[in-house]
């Protein structure tokens, strides 16, 4: 049993009862109840996600200034860069920005800083080397808001910088640029606080278009990039966000793009339909494989190639760097936990775990799962030859990141970021000092450490409510993620038919039966010895219901979340 508890939420049957009676399918309808949305006119409107739910972009701060701007360095020919990160959604930010820039017909390229080399966000270095190539325009994408001394270095060698960006401001000052377009800016009016950098870039876009194209056509044109790098920024799927997600899913799944053709192909299958958690599990982690380990233009390529023999060289060569970067990503993690056992007992409070030689490129993926393992926030730090550590952030419960980062900002020499996730640059002599403060700031903020609790919609009390086409139907509910999450429902006393271990010891499948019908079931990350129970146990399991897809063979399968003995009366 992972889980300490299990809080199963229910629904309000004569809700569902409605809804069906009103044409929506019946696993849907309950869903739909559980979550709380029990009106069919509501639901509806849930379902349809309106372009109605989309904000004016002019409703942003300077957004009229970086239109300008923009628009007249396209009329005049100047040389434009677009300076973006190394993650996904800074990645598709790029390929957004830069792609529409060149259909306007201007010279454009794309700057992205290297993740080892140069750290995140825009540093002097590479404004000098921008200058050097004739660039006299910077528009920054995911990026920016932090950048006060770099803007003023950028004013200084007569560089104009449009700031694009969507992380927290540091502080009340923000850059002196010709625009900084951020929705967390103070004083910034746009509703949706919650967009992600790909969100904001595409915002622009759409400003720079008003009044040639309409919002269909551009999100048609560009959905597939703001789909993707909102989901793998694993902002929250509500309001706004749900229906730009929801369009570019639509859009992706029309396979327009070589590159993305091709990955989907390799990486994915050759699945019938790509949701959010294609996108989240296996399309994200191989388009940041490129920036973890050192080579992000590589992913820019793939998202941007219109060649179809390129498309197919540079997928192969991402999922190679894929299947490089978890080998790695295991090495550090086990030297991690080992750090942590040999080290004197913690206190209960925040992990930092520090070591030389770490690669910087896989240290967030480590420290969600010490987070996640140890139930408390991580931040693992690898220190450089100069004794300086770049670190990787990740929240775990109501832990603020950002928020407690702050209260260390005069022992730190960067950081920035959200209040789940964040990364950060301090001397190696500091770090036992922020370890200190970190825990102070948890103890005095949070007073109830979290307890492992299963948040589960409902229990499935008639086996027939999943069938294949019922389960089918739930994909009308995507997208699914941050703040939404996908259905996680629950059979209780359930016999199990059948335990095994699979893929190399390090998953395992079942079979479960209830009232006569048989269901498999997938566990990732887990042994028959781990989960605890043996074929012929009655057990309690929680679950999300899926299509699975295989060699064109289709059937339900339940991806398992927690398993634990049924209690007996």
């Amino acid at each position: 049993m992972k889980f300490a508890d299990w809080d199963v939420k229910g629904f309000d049957r004569k809700a569902a009862v409605e809804l069906c009676r009103h044409g929506i399918n019946p696993l849907v309808s309950v869903f739909l109840a559980s979550r709380g949305i029990s009106e069919p006119s509501a639901a509806d409107e849930f379902l349809r996600a309106d372009l109605s739910d989309i904000h004016d972009p002019f409703l942003m701060l300077d957004m009229d200034k970086a239109v300008e701007r923009v628009d007249g360095a396209i009329s005049r020919g100047e040389h434009i860069a677009v300076y973006g990160d190394y993650d996904v959604d800074g990645m598709t930010a790029s390929a957004l920005v830069a792609g529409y820039l060149r259909s306007r017909g201007a010279t454009c390229e794309i700057y992205i800083p290297g993740r080892g080399e140069e750290g995140y966000g825009v540093n002097r270095a590479a404004l000098d080397t921008l200058l050097v190539e004739g660039i006299s325009l910077v528009v920054t994408v995911d990026c920016g808001i932090t950048a006060v001394a770099e803007a003023e270095h950028a004013k200084e060698i007569g560089i104009d910088l449009v700031i694009t960006d969507h992380h927290e401001c540091k502080h009340e000052s923000i850059p002196d640029a010709i625009a900084v377009i951020n929705p967390k800016r103070p004083g910034c009016p746009y509703p949706n606080k919650t967009l992600s950098g790909v969100g904001v870039a595409f915002k622009l876009v759409c400003a720079l278009e008003r009044g040639r194209t309409g919002l269909e056509e551009l999100l048609e044109t560009y959905g597939d990039y703001v789909a993707i790098g909102t989901i793998a920024d694993i902002m929250p799927v509500v309001g706004e966000n749900r229906v730009l997600i929801r369009r570019g899913l639509s859009v992706l799944n029309k396979q327009r793009r070589p590159g993305l053709r091709c990955l989907v192909a390799e990486a994915c299958n050759n699945r019938s339909v790509i949701n959010s958690t294609a996108i989240g599990f296996t399309l994200a982690p191989r388009l940041n494989a490129a920036g973890r380990m050192g080579r992000t233009y590589l992913s820019v390529d793939v998202l941007m190639t219109g060649d179809e023999d390129e498309a197919l060289r540079l997928t192969s060569e991402l999922c190679e760097l894929n299947a490089q970067r978890r080998l790695l990503e295991t090495e550090i993690y086990n030297q991690a936990l080992q750090l942590l056992k040999d080290s004197a007992p913690a206190e209960d409070g925040p992990i930092v775990c520090s070591s030389r030689g770490w690669h910087q490129g896989v240290l967030g993926i480590v420290a969600a799962r010490v987070a996640e393992q140890s139930m408390f926030p991580s931040v693992m730090i690898g220190i450089d030859a100069n004794g300086v550590g770049r670190g990787s952030c990740r929240s775990f419960g109501a832990f603020r990141m950002h928020s407690a980062l702050l209260t260390c900002d005069d022992i730190l020499l960067n950081y920035g970021g959200h209040e789940m996730a964040a990364g950060l640059t301090i001397r190696e002599d500091n770090i036992e000092e922020l370890r200190r403060r970190l825990i102070g700031y948890y103890r005095e903020n949070i007073k109830t450490p979290p307890v492992p609790t299963m948040r589960l919609d409902f229990e499935v009390d008639r086996p027939e409510l999943l069938r294949m086409e019922n389960v089918a139907q739930l994909e009308k509910c995507e997208p699914f993620g941050n703040g939404f999450m996908p259905p996680c429902l629950c059979f209780r006393n359930v016999r199990l038919a059948a335990i095994k271990s699979v893929g190399d010891g390090a998953h395992c499948r079942m079979k479960v039966e209830k009232d006569g019908r048989k269901f498999d079931c997938i566990f990732f990350s887990a042994t028959p010895e781990t989960v605890g129970v043996s074929a012929g146990d009655m057990i309690d399991i929680a679950f999300g219901p899926q299509v699975n897809e295989f060699r064109g063979f289709k059937n339900v399968q339940l991806h398992v979340f927690d398993v634990r003995r049924h209690p007996r009366r």
